[in-house]
């Protein structure tokens, strides 16, 4: 690449050294050919620049026929106006007087029909009142009177006709002079159309002819482009020439310098370029074939590793795929929030057992003050096929390395090794480290499962499973996280806390506390089809605390009705929890008495 654009570099700096340069060559006769052909090309160029300047002047020309042609059209036009403008008044007042005939017309013959029936009117009432019986006192009077009126109607019926008559010929006469005016209009119309089209027609073709011109230029410009490219083959060679008999035009001596410039860096080039062919050469094939398969196969790995990686959560619980329920403390978040703090503080000799409770077996980890060097506790039950109780704990914590340390020197543990997995145990506790930051923390055989769960030899709790997405959708930032894919068996784990109501109807129940003031939960609940959910919700709507109260108690876990969301056959419930109905909540979960709430109450 780089070869290459010195390549071109330097043809360029050598065609301009001969384009300058064309005086010095005449002097030396191997170049009598070069100097030749450029007065040939010359001269065409010559020609095609006249040929050029002939079109422009054409065009102009063009122009300028089209500018006379647009005032000569404009001046016909606007004489055509004139004559129009009094013929289109003329029209105007003779449209306005045939409106008005007509509406004389039309209000003359409303008035013969209004005359008609005044005279039937009368007539109806003289037949009624001779028809009366018996006949009124005054009955003459009334009917001479009806009599007189009648008698004067024809007159007057005569003369609306003749008025009526006389409206009818001016509407006819008004017409004909509408329609003389509209006919000298149109005649004038016409010519201004006439006249618009001959000037357009001429002012089309003149502007047909102008683009014909304009694409000649363009031709012959190219044509004169391509005679001076037709010129570099033979400035190249005078170049070439002059550069090598160091000859220097003298209007642009550094044209020379930049030429030669130009040949030691492409000779440079050609000189790297001859080493790396020897080096090449001297290379053993089969090596370089072993380092060709070494790079594919460290590509194909990195293929292969790079999208588990990304594709792995950033932090994971390793966690028995037989799992049936997880407590999660988030130990930073729960040092900081409000009810913890304020608990301990008012009820400094329950706190501990609350505590204690609800980190179950994890407070045994060696070394580590969990309050304030763990970061998160997670606790897993099973029940085996006997129906023991099984607990599997993580601990997470800002270091272990002090943890690692201190079970490495104490002889109460005994080392040992699964997979190449370390394992310290001793006679009630077990200990090993199965992430950067986490230690499996419990009984031993708990522990060892646990191991085994994180090299891989025993199935663990997938993260595509429908347990693990769920408590992955309790956002790990909240306090505490329980999740069940068994709800009914949560009584049994811990002291009841929810309905039984609430857990038959469920196939999974997760919770998610924040406890700040207030407290806030989530509720997610999967039921076992869509109708069902929908009832749920709809039960939930209306009867909220039927079904959001602690088990055996009156206290509601909810200040407001809660916010319910259905998604297929999910149910998302949100809501504040009193701070009452939280620390008995905290309790039956750690499993201690109800003393210390009826002491907060």
């Amino acid at each position: 690449m780089a070869l290459r654009h010195e390549k071109r570099l330097l043809q360029k700096s050598e065609i301009n050294l001969g384009r300058e340069g064309t005086s010095q060559a005449a002097n030396f006769p191997e170049l009598r050919n070069e100097i030749v052909a450029l007065k040939k090309l010359e001269q065409e160029q010559k020609e095609v620049a006249l040929r050029i300047t002939q079109i422009e002047e054409g065009i102009k020309k063009i122009e300028a026929e089209r500018q006379e042609n647009a005032r000569r059209q404009n001046e016909v036009i606007a004489k055509l106006e004139l004559e129009k403008r009094p013929l289109l008044q003329q029209r105007n007042e003779a449209k306005s007087t045939v409106e008005l005939c007509e509406r004389e017309l039309t209000a003359v013959e409303r008035r013969i029909q209004a005359n008609d029936a005044n005279d039937r009117e009368l007539l109806k009432q003289l037949s009624e009142l001779q028809a009366l019986a018996p006949p009124p006192p005054d009955l003459e009077r009334q009917s001479a009177s009806i009599s007189a009126r009648r008698a004067r109607l024809p007159e007057e019926r005569a003369e609306l006709v003749r008025a009526r008559l006389g409206s009818t010929d001016a509407s006819r006469l008004a017409k004909e002079k509408l329609a003389a005016a509209d006919a000298e209009l149109s005649v004038v119309e016409k010519n201004i159309e006439r006249v618009r089209g001959e000037f357009g027609a001429r002012d089309r073709a003149l502007s047909e002819n102008s683009r014909a011109q304009q694409e000649a230029v363009r031709e012959a410009r190219a044509h004169h482009q391509t005679v001076e490219e037709r010129k570099n083959p033979a400035y190249l060679n005078i170049g070439r020439h002059l550069a090598s008999q160091r000859i220097a035009p003298p209007n642009a001596p550094h044209l020379l310098a930049e030429v030669h410039r130009h040949r030691d860096a492409m000779g440079r080039h050609l000189q790297h370029r001859a080493e790396l062919a020897l080096l090449s050469s001297k290379i053993d094939k089969q090596e370089l074939r072993k380092f060709y398969f070494s790079v594919v196969s460290v590509l194909v790995l990195l293929a292969i590793i790079l999208p588990l990686v990304f594709q792995s959560p950033r932090q994971r619980e390793w966690l028995p795929q037989e799992t049936e329920t997880i407590l999660s403390i988030n130990t930073d978040q729960f040092e900081h929030d409000d009810l913890p703090k304020h608990w301990q503080k008012d009820q400094p000799d329950i706190w501990p057992n609350i505590w204690s409770g609800l980190i179950g077996a994890a407070a045994q980890t060696p070394m580590l003050n969990l309050p304030h060097d763990a970061t998160r506790i997670t606790r897993a039950l099973t029940t085996d096929e006997a129906g023991k109780m099984r607990e599997f704990i993580l601990v997470e914590a800002r270091s272990v390395s002090r943890v690692i340390r201190s079970v490495e020197n104490d002889k109460r543990f005994e080392k040992r090794v699964i997979s190449g997995l370390p394992v310290w145990e001793q006679p009630d506790l077990a200990v090993a480290r199965v992430g950067p930051t986490t230690l499996a923390v419990g009984a031993s055989t708990e522990v060892d499962e646990l191991v085994r769960v994180r090299l891989g030899m025993k199935p663990d709790l997938k993260i595509t499973g429908q347990l693990f997405d769920r408590f992955q959708a309790l956002d790990r930032e909240n306090t505490l996280r329980l999740i069940s894919r068994n709800p009914a068996d949560l009584s049994r784990i811990f002291h009841p806390i929810f309905t039984s109501e609430l857990l038959d109807a469920s196939q999974l129940l997760g919770l998610a506390l924040t406890l700040q003031n207030p407290v806030r939960a989530k509720l997610l609940l999967k039921l076992n089809s869509s109708e069902s959910a929908s009832q749920l919700a709809r039960d939930l709507h209306n009867d909220p605390q039927r079904w959001l109260r602690l088990q055996d108690s009156e206290l509601l876990l909810y200040t407001q009705p809660p916010e319910i969301q259905r998604q297929g056959t999910g149910l998302e419930l949100r809501f504040s929890v009193p701070e009452n109905s939280a620390r008995l909540l905290l309790e039956r979960i750690a499993k201690t008495n109800a003393a210390g709430v009826g002491a907060a109450q």
